[in-house]
């Protein structure tokens, strides 16, 4: 079956170039719309045979003779269905193609395509462990999507933005977008009920900052954005991390955590910036030792 399937896929593909030659030797021009269409369905047969690598390679042909007819939207569908089979190999292959068609989808006005793609090629860098390239897909994503007033497509992104932003250690500009889409959930009834996580979020980043000072500001901060804040678990557990860190008190932000842990279990992101925080306040507990 496979293999069936493979010669019927070189067999399109090599009638679609013939097409193409055929045509640069015409006088009339030649007849890319016979050899998209043929390039499509060797594209169909190579992934019927699951051999993704020539179906994607298919794929960009196939968006060049639609780049030939002017056809950019057709041409950047082409680039995804391409990025598509990549990613049955690898991210590697697929990056590139995607990026394309963020590029193709933007220039013919179709944002939240762009957006969606750019979210992906995000979502493979994050993948990848690559950091610092998923927060810049992810935050094209969001500025493509405010374009067209998508606002949950948009926090969602924005929210991602802060979270590798907090990995790569800027954590003011984490705390700055978490507190701003708090602000914006605030104003729907759909989204408001997120916001007390978008807030924790945001505190534990201000924790990194390691200001005893800033961080009970910051939690006044919040009660003003939201009044309801204060009685939440979320609040009780920032302000005990506050506390045990005022204190230089280990066990006591230990306990906090753990007691918290207990009911809502902690992601990695969040583990990862209180175990930062710990061991500061291991350091800083360390030094004063030092010194007495």
């Amino acid at each position: 079956m496979a293999e069936e399937q493979i010669a019927k896929g070189e067999e399109f593909a090599r009638k679609a170039e013939r097409k193409i030659f055929c045509g640069c030797c015409a006088v009339l021009g030649s007849n890319y719309e016979e050899a998209a269409e043929l390039f499509n369905k060797s594209a169909t047969s190579f992934k019927l045979a699951k051999s993704w690598d020539r179906a994607g390679s298919v794929y960009i042909k196939l968006s060049k003779c639609h780049m030939k007819l002017d056809s950019k939207y057709e041409a950047a569908n082409a680039y995804v269905d391409a990025a598509h089979c990549y990613k049955k190999i690898s991210t590697k292959g697929a990056i590139p193609c995607l990026k394309q068609a963020v590029t193709l989808f933007t220039e013919v006005g179709r944002h939240i395509m762009a957006a969606k793609h750019c979210k992906e090629i995000g979502e493979l860098y994050e993948l990848d462990q690559d950091a610092e390239h998923a927060k810049t897909y992810f935050e094209r994503a969001a500025e493509l999507y405010e374009l067209e007033d998508a606002t949950t497509s948009v926090i969602q992104c924005k929210s991602k933005v802060a979270q590798f932003s907090a990995q790569l250690k800027e954590f003011q500009k984490a705390m700055q977008i978490y507190e701003d889409i708090a602000q914006k959930s605030l104003n729907s009834n759909l989204l408001k009920y997120g916001v007390r996580g978008y807030l924790l979020n945001s505190g534990i980043c201000q924790l990194c900052l390691g200001d005893d000072v800033a961080i009970n500001n910051t939690l006044e901060r919040y009660q003003d954005l939201d009044p309801t804040f204060s009685r939440t678990r979320e609040y009780q557990f920032l302000a005990d991390l506050a506390a045990s860190i005022d204190t230089e008190d280990i066990e006591k932000f230990t306990r906090a955590v753990k007691e918290f842990e207990s009911a809502t279990p902690l992601d990695a992101w969040k583990s990862n910036l209180l175990k930062r925080v710990k061991d500061a306040l291991k350091a800083r507990e360390m030094e004063d030792g030092d010194l007495t």
